[in-house]
């Protein structure tokens, strides 16, 4: 048996995976979690082989930071992913959190069910789309905006001025503006609002 811990902070969403899950012979379904902080909790304390992990918790601890947690246990559970978000910030983030797999939720229960097999396996368990765009960063690494640049972008479009971007990531105002310089010419743009703007719309970042 495959033994499962759901973590998303919608009980709709949570029972949905449950019906799905609970018809497959080989899972068995221990524990569901609200936020990313009782998912680590219950990761450490019940015998749980795969956490398929929300990314979006309220106002909570993120679900990448949450991966991060599980996955540095030696011989913990594996990480599934499962979101609504396909951007390349958000997958970069879960990918380096040490997520065994990032599916979309608008994934087929087939699908999922396979997904799950895979991770459990301690193989790695993509989306199709997700595994494209991971694909497409590879193949012109000198295009891709870089993880730190994302995280820079996401900020901007919070709204936040230089230096409070570089009091958030712990770097020089002069580094944050070497980053920025760096986005624009990747995105072919000029200024802060269209940076955001492209960024959007190519799925780089999520809509604020």
């Amino acid at each position: 048996m495959i033994r499962l811990l759901l973590a998303d902070d919608h009980p709709v969403v949570r029972a949905g995976l449950r019906a799905v899950l609970d018809a497959e012979p080989d899972f068995e379904i221990v524990a569901e979690a609200a936020s990313a902080e009782r998912a680590v909790a219950l990761a450490a304390s019940e015998r749980v082989d795969v956490v398929l992990m929300d990314l979006q918790f309220g106002a909570g601890m993120h679900g990448s930071a949450a991966t991060a947690l599980i996955a540095a246990v030696a011989g913990g559970p594996r990480v599934l992913v499962l979101t609504t978000y396909d951007t390349d910030a958000d997958i970069l983030a879960a990918v380096e959190a040490g997520a065994s797999g990032y599916l979309l939720k608008d994934a087929p229960p087939e699908e999922l069910a396979a997904a799950v097999r895979t991770a459990a396996a301690g193989r790695s368990a993509l989306a199709p789309a997700v595994a494209l765009r991971l694909m497409d960063r590879m193949r012109a690494p000198g295009e891709a905006l870089s993880k730190r640049e994302l995280e820079v972008l996401q900020l901007v479009r919070d709204g936040l001025s230089n230096a409070e971007i570089a009091r958030q990531l712990f770097l020089s105002q002069a580094t944050v503006k070497s980053h920025l310089v760096h986005v624009y010419a990747k995105l072919g743009v000029d200024s802060r609002t269209s940076a955001v703007a492209a960024a959007i719309s190519r799925g780089l970042v999520r809509p604020r």
